[in-house]
């Protein structure tokens, strides 16, 4: 692609040298979510622009919850160009956008959002982030196989639909709150259905889509440890720590595992690709995911 220039015409790559970058001149995107201190969406981002050569910069916002449609206001009157939206704002920020995508409209969940001719549009990149990932990171074809989501809410729904889509022979909703794994379940058509901890044993794919063991939220076990048995690919969405106990209960148990970094990379990489109209250089935010923390080089 051709370098984007500041408002002198200084090709962008020189303006992310300056010392008075970034300056009015330079794009603004984001994250936003409760907790987000601890999100690398940013470094991921800015690694991307800085490849691309644009004069772009990703912060973080910490937006309690119940305050996300004072944030999008926000948004659109200091022309934000885009947001990511992680817990637990997905399912306000579908409420709240100006328009949704298909895909953001079935879930009734936005975890992408990008500022066009003034209007805020809603998408979800989260599903198809989820795919890429298995298949990088594990080799996993859902096609055919039996899977588990354990968690109702936008990234859980996410993946449901997602694995209907490739193929999944069953996809077994478990959540606290059975309204809500019935909502999730209707997404995967004839092959979802609610389910229990049960499920998990005959599984192929499991996969941990609540909150539980993220950084700032509660280390309580999302499942029972004695669930897990050797042969199956545990997936925890969660990503720092890398090392959760849902992650570790499956491996203390003989199952493969995969952390929750890899959704996180892809997601955000297809949500650059909305933003800017450009391919997002996927190989620059792994190289910078895995330079953060430990995690393992999937």
């Amino acid at each position: 692609m051709t370098p984007a220039t500041d408002s002198s015409g200084t090709p962008s790559s020189r303006a992310r040298s300056s010392p008075l970058w970034p300056s009015a001149a330079s794009a603004v995107v984001g994250v936003i979510g409760d907790p987000v201190r601890h999100s690398l969406s940013p470094l991921l981002h800015n690694a991307a622009f800085g490849a691309m050569g644009l004069d772009w910069v990703s912060v973080a916002f910490e937006v309690p919850q119940g305050r996300l449609p004072e944030a999008l206001s926000g948004t659109r009157a200091l022309g934000i160009v885009g947001l990511s939206v992680t817990h637990p704002h997905k399912d306000s920020a579908a409420r709240t956008v100006d328009e949704q995508s298909e895909l953001a409209r079935t879930l009734g969940a936005v975890n992408c959002v990008t500022l066009r001719d003034g209007k805020l549009m809603g998408d979800s990149t989260d599903g198809e982030g989820f795919l890429r990932a298995l298949r990088r990171g594990a080799g996993f074809d859902p096609e055919g196989r039996c899977c588990v989501v354990v968690g109702a809410g936008g990234a859980a729904r996410a993946v449901v639909l997602s694995l209907a889509r490739a193929g999944a022979s069953d996809v077994v909703v478990v959540n606290r709150t059975r309204e809500r794994a019935l909502g999730a379940a209707r997404l995967a058509g004839d092959v979802g259905r609610v389910g229990s901890e049960r499920d998990i044993e005959d599984a192929d794919l499991v996969v941990q889509a609540t909150p539980l063991g993220m950084v700032g939220s509660s280390a309580e076990p999302a499942v029972e440890p004695g669930v897990f048995r050797p042969g199956q690919l545990a997936v925890d969405l969660v990503y720092r720590p890398a090392d959760t106990p849902f992650i570790h209960a499956a491996q203390e148990r003989g199952a493969r595992t995969l952390g929750g970094i890899g959704m996180l990379v892809h997601q955000a990489a297809l949500a650059i690709e909305k933003w800017t109209g450009a391919e997002a250089p996927v190989e620059t935010m792994w190289e910078a995911a895995l330079a953060a923390g430990d995690y393992p080089s999937n």
